[in-house]
Formats: C-alpha cells, structure tokens, sequence
C-alpha cells in the first residue's frame, strides 16, 4: 500500500498573494484537503480535482481525526488552516491524535507542517511596525482554558512590557472577556496605550480602528478580530503603530554615535551586568532612600535590590546600606540565633496594608516548615517552604535586620532589631553581627567593574 501522508497547511492571511509556494505546492500533491469551511472557500480555487472534506468551527479533533484515517488508506491529506497552522492551530491537535494512536516517525504515515504568516504577523504590517521589540500571543478564548490561567498570563505580560496580541478577544456569548483583559492591563499600561484591532486582515472585509487601551472595550470586536496593544514605548504617528527597537538608548539617531557610556556590540550600561551597579550608585546619591524606594525607582523586586547590595565592593558600595546572603540551608541556625536578639520587630507587607508586630525573639519557634512568633496579643505564621532568600540587612545605624524574600524576589517578612531608646542594645547587636558574619556570604563578582560605573539615568 502506498505511504500515508499529512501535510499541516498554514496559508498565511487569507490573501493569494501572501500564500507560500510550498503551502500552494502542498495542496496541488493532496488526494484529499481537510479544513474549516471558511478555511476551505479561501483556497477554493486550488482544490479542483481534490476530495474535500469540510468541517465546523468546533470540530478540530473531528479534522485531525479524518486526517489521521483517510492517511492510513495511503492518501496524502492536505489539511489546512488560515495564518500558521502551528499558532492556535490544528498541528499540536493533530499531533496529539497521532500520538494517542500510537504513531511514530518511523510509521507508514509521515507528517510535515508547512508553515504561514499568522494572523499576527498580518495584523502588524497593516498597522506599522508594533512588534519590533519583545511580544506575545495571549488567546482570550475560555473554551479549552481556564480563566484564570488566562488571567495570570495577561498579568505577567502586562507587568512585563510586552507588545501583546490578543487572540479570540470576543465572540456573540464571550463577551466579558475583552472588558476583564482591559480592566488587568490597565493596572500596568497607561489608558493612552496604542491599540489596533484589525479584522479580517487581508480579506475581502477587512477593517482596521486604531483606538486606546482605555478605550479599546468599546471598540467593535469579534472573533474575526486581532488586537494588538502597544507597551509602554509604543507611538502612533502618520496613522502607524510603531515599537522602537531601543536604538535610541544607546545611539543618538541622527549622527549614529554610540551615547556617552555606551559601546557598539556591547550590552547596555543598565543591562544584565551594568544594572546593579546602577542600583548602588542611586543609593549612594539618594541616601535618605530606603530599599523600598529603591525598588520602586527601578519597578524591580526588592529581593533585586538587596542582591545589587550584596554585591558592593571598594569603591563601589551601596550608600550606607550592607547585605549578606544566607543560604536556605542554613535558615534553621538562623531562626536559633535570631532567639537571641531580646524584643524584634516582624514586618509585614502588601501594597494596601502593613502589618508590624512587636515580638520577643525568644518566642521564635519552628514546627514543621512553618516558623510562629506568638506571644498572649498576636500570632505570626511564616511558611518557611515559601522562603528562596535570606538576608542580613542594615542601613547605617538606623536598620538592622533579616528580610525574608520569596522566589519572585517579594518581601515575605523582615525581623527587625528594637532599638531602646535611641540606640541599639549593644549585646543584641554584638549577637546580630556575629550571626551575620557566620551565616551571611558577601558575593564576590570578580568582575572588573569599571565599565559599569558609567550609568544612564533613564
């Protein structure tokens, strides 16, 4: 019997001319083309002579499937897609089906997917240039994903910067959906965003609005429809949506000359390794700042701060402020050696509420993976299992202290010496110090740090 063969078709927009030779020379080597009835009237007039099984919006499983057996027959099946067939497509079901069956590259069936411009990729060149710097695709489509799925991932994006697409913004009975997106992007994005919806992107109707983040729910959207939201340096200008690449942080853009402080072919001053350095030179200038301040003048995790503290050297140090890490290995000598520090000060935060507890160390105990600080008026529970970071912290002689930081860098709680009076009880914090010396690692770079001292302010 001759080989079966699938061929996972993406035809790109929709229009003949952004079709790739291989997808139209796919279709023309099919015996059979499989595909959503929509999908099918756009290659129409490539299928004469073909058998063509069409199927509906919600039969994907029903495609794969009915590729899967007219390939084990020996025919070549073109099953196709509009955009990428690999992006929100039938390859990854189709994939699944294959696999549940038992399929292998080695079987009588070969598969190959031809790829196409995907629906973002379209959108965007109808509109500009709004994808020139990092992106992403999130579906709004609730059907097969759970919505707070969803929900985490518009925030990660959102909180990230990223130029984001969305795909299935909304449809006759979703339709809360594009409101709940906007309301979360709105809590990172400003209301002027840029926004393009573009429906039918190289189709017969095609139409394109050009609107706000604030305004965006307001707009006529369907399932036809791709919305791309601009980050934080996306322009509108001449009616084009544009995403500067970042040139204009390192290269003045008439004369193309490196900034001050910069270098071609080199990271930026406030890249990977520059950052940090960044960080301390600010506490250094700006020593009434703490180290939420700091976090908040670089919207970074203060588990980031303190990493760019500990890592201070000669010449290079963080204002008046020291760190030392302690490894989690090692937090259960810490807890023993915090009992010694008479009356601390437990602080905890969200963004709407601070909590301090006044505390004896010496009620610090341990049960399990939860660390109790409880006296007869107020009961302190830390999940230790939640801790990634310990740090011995302190600022000058008006901080001293342990922050215990969780894996995104947040703040879980900070134990805090009591001063008595005006000062620090000097065999409390003679007891700190030893700790820390014992227990804290000062992170030597080995670095040379010469060529991060050079900082840009923006």
């Amino acid at each position: 019997m001759k080989k079966g063969k699938i061929l996972l078709v993406g035809f790109g927009p929709g229009a003949p001319e952004h079709m790739s030779q291989r997808a139209r020379d796919a279709i023309a080597e099919a015996d059979v083309v499989i595909g959503y009835s929509t999908y099918i009237k756009l290659v129409q007039d490539l299928l004469d002579g073909k058998e063509v099984i069409r199927k509906g919006m919600t039969e994907e499983l029903d495609r794969s499937i009915e590729a899967y057996e007219q390939a084990r027959q020996g025919k070549t099946v073109a099953l196709v897609s509009s955009g990428d067939i690999g992006v929100y497509g039938m390859a990854g079901p189709t994939y699944e089906v294959l696999f549940q069956s038992g399929w292998t590259r080695d079987s009588d069936i070969t598969v190959e997917v031809v790829p196409g411009a995907t629906a973002l990729n379209a959108c965007a060149a109808l509109v500009g240039a709004p994808l020139t710097h990092d992106f992403c695709s999130i579906s709004l489509s609730d059907l097969l994903t759970p919505w707070p799925t969803i929900a985490r991932r518009l925030e990660a994006a959102a909180r990230g910067d990223f130029v984001i697409a969305l795909y299935n913004p909304k449809s006759g009975r979703r339709t809360g959906q594009i409101v709940e997106a906007q309301r979360i992007l709105l809590l990172h994005r400003r209301p002027d965003t840029p926004v393009a919806i573009v429906k039918s992107g190289y189709r017969r109707r095609q139409a394109i609005q050009m609107t706000t983040l604030a305004q965006m729910a307001d707009c006529e959207i369907g399932m036809l429809c791709t919305v791309l939201i601009g980050n934080s340096s996306t322009f509108v200008r001449e009616g084009l949506m544009v995403t500067p690449r970042g040139y204009a942080n390192k290269y003045d853009t008439l004369t193309g000359e490196a900034k001050h402080g910069e270098q071609a072919g080199r990271s930026l001053t406030m890249g990977l390794t520059g950052w940090h350095a960044c960080v301390r030179r600010h506490l250094r200038e700006t020593p009434e700042a703490n180290l939420r301040d700091a976090a908040a003048h670089f919207d970074a995790p203060l588990g980031e701060i303190l990493a760019a503290v500990v890592e201070a050297q000669p010449g290079d140090e963080a204002g008046a402020m020291q760190a030392r890490l302690v490894a989690t290995e090692h937090l259960d000598t810490l807890f023993t050696a915090a009992q010694n520090w008479g009356q601390i000060r437990a602080v905890v935060r969200s963004e709407a509420a601070i909590a301090e507890i006044l505390l004896q160390a010496k009620d610090l105990t341990r049960k399990g993976q939860w660390l109790n600080l409880v006296n007869e008026h107020c009961h302190l529970h830390v999940d230790t299992g939640r801790i990634a970071s310990a740090w011995f912290f302190s600022h000058d002689g008006q901080q001293h202290g342990v922050y215990l930081i969780d894996a995104n860098g947040g703040l879980i709680a900070s134990l805090l010496l009591v001063k008595v009076g005006d000062h620090f009880n000097q065999q409390t914090l003679d007891s700190f110090r030893k700790a820390s010396e014992q227990l804290g690692q000062l992170i030597d770079t080995g670095e040379d740090i010469e060529a991060e001292e050079e900082c840009s302010d923006e």
